[in-house]
């Protein structure tokens, strides 16, 4: 069983697929509290969202496609909970909180599953 064990563990160090593992409280508030994270949109750009380390997080589409659907600027709350990343607009979603398991899947790149199955990319800046 050993032999098993140590096996799939080089596999995936060779393979880069531990990184493919949903990231903890720990790691989540690690790697996006006080940064920006970049998510990525079927409009080909990149939505930028400021994960303040006090809770704080503050979208700003202005000067995007996205801004002329939406009100371009908006500060919400974030949190970390069971293994999630979550957030809340004012306005933004119906003011819904919506919550995220997040994958580091190598550098500066994540992926993310929202609670309600939709799936996206993203990418994290200082």
């Amino acid at each position: 069983m050993q032999k098993i064990g140590l096996a799939v563990a080089l596999l995936c160090a060779i393979t880069g697929t531990a990184n493919a593992e949903y990231l903890t409280d720990t790691q989540i508030k690690s790697l996006i509290g006080g940064k920006k994270v970049h998510l990525a949109t079927s409009y080909g750009i990149e939505f930028p969202l400021k994960y303040a380390s006090n809770g704080r997080v503050t979208g700003n589409g202005e000067g995007t496609v996205l801004g002329q659907y939406m009100a371009p600027k908006e500060t919400g709350k974030w949190w970390v909970s069971g293994n999630r990343m979550c957030q809340q607009f004012p306005t933004w979603y119906e003011g819904r909180p919506y919550c995220f398991k997040l994958r580091h899947v190598g550098g500066a790149k994540l992926e993310w599953v929202r609670d309600d199955g939709y799936k996206g990319s993203a990418r994290i800046s200082g």
